[in-house]
């Protein structure tokens, strides 16, 4: 685990305040990150890890039920698709799908919602979930409520906090680009067609916060739910890592575990999650998630598992590093390779 003293918690708010000028905003995000609510996250993710979407399969019926919905939600709080597009889709071909290994995949979409920023508004903040599961096996349902459903009602919950912000006089100063992956159980493909089909220049993308599975514990954290694994955030940018923990400290004060952010990870867990494919191009990335658990990749990922607790304060934490990004005066520095 990464720990930081306050002297050094202290050195770096000053080295940020100084290379970065802090945050411009007035606001305090505070009562915008407690719209994020164990009751509304848990609302959602019933439905969304419900039987009724089948595991939500990569391009099958009920992936796309699944996308509908998250749609209607986006239009409940009067968020748009973004600007340069014709609806809340990304259309993905099957053959796009099936060229690396073909698999039989189906015709699939990304969803996306947009908040347009009041200052810089061409430069886009990217927070990113993947929304697909893998369907059903021998006659099992694979709900998919950590993974990926858990990050995929995040997602919601940190654009209503934005919108709200927003009809208060408080909106980000750089758009957000809410964007919900399909096909990355079947090797991160909707976040690679984004990337190499991107709506927004990849060069005006400051940062991909990418969330994947924040509704459980691992055994290495049986005693306490209070962590998050944060890999990624200095890969490319001293700038993001310190944006990171200086957010928590302020605001959530979870207990910040590195321990997959080490390029020796057996696991490899950096290059296995959406945000992989924003990190290849340069763009500075942090890819949040729990562990994994007993469950994973099993029928008995249901959402009756979740600690709702620790998937509100997850995703609360994922929407002040987002205030931060989208409102400070400078976008992260790639300091590195």
């Amino acid at each position: 685990m990464k720990k930081i003293p306050l002297l050094g918690l202290m050195v770096l708010l000053t080295v940020s305040c100084t290379t970065q000028k802090t945050s411009v905003t007035l606001a305090d995000p505070t009562k915008y990150m407690n719209t994020i609510t164990a009751d509304e996250l848990k609302t959602h993710l019933y439905i969304v890890a419900s039987d009724e979407m089948e595991g939500r399969e990569t391009g099958s019926e009920g992936q796309k039920k699944a996308g509908v919905y998250l749609i209607d939600q986006y239009k409940k709080n009067d968020i748009s698709f973004p600007t340069g597009a014709s609806d809340f889709y990304q259309k993905i071909p099957a053959a796009f799908l099936n060229a690396k290994r073909n698999e039989n995949l189906q015709d699939s979409e990304n969803v996306w919602a947009y908040i347009e920023g009041s200052e810089k508004p061409n430069e886009v903040l990217v927070i990113s979930a993947h929304y697909d599961h893998v369907g059903t096996k021998n006659g099992e349902i694979y709900n998919g409520a950590d993974d990926d459903g858990s990050g995929t009602v995040a997602l919601l919950e940190i654009a209503q906090a934005f919108q709200i912000a927003k009809k208060a006089g408080h909106g980000p100063k750089r758009s957000i680009l809410f964007l919900h992956v399909t096909g990355e159980e079947h090797g991160l493909h909707g976040s690679r067609y984004y990337s190499e089909n991107p709506l927004f220049p990849l060069a005006n993308t400051i940062t991909d916060i990418n969330i994947d599975m924040i509704g459980r514990r691992d055994e290495a954290h049986a005693a306490s739910n209070n962590y998050v694994y944060v890999i990624g955030a200095n890969r490319l940018s001293t700038d993001l890592d310190n944006i990171c923990t200086i957010a928590n400290a302020k605001y959530t004060q979870l207990e910040l575990d590195y321990k997959y952010n080490d390029p020796k990870d057996p696991n490899h867990f950096y290059e296995r999650s959406d945000h992989y494919n924003f990190a290849k191009h340069g763009i500075p990335s942090v890819f949040l998630f729990n562990g994994v658990h007993a469950d994973y990749h099993k029928p008995t990922d249901s959402p009756d598992k979740i600690e709702y607790d620790a998937l509100t304060k997850r995703a609360q934490f994922a929407f002040v590093t987002a205030w931060e990004l989208a409102n400070r005066t400078e976008r992260p520095i790639v300091d590195k390779k």
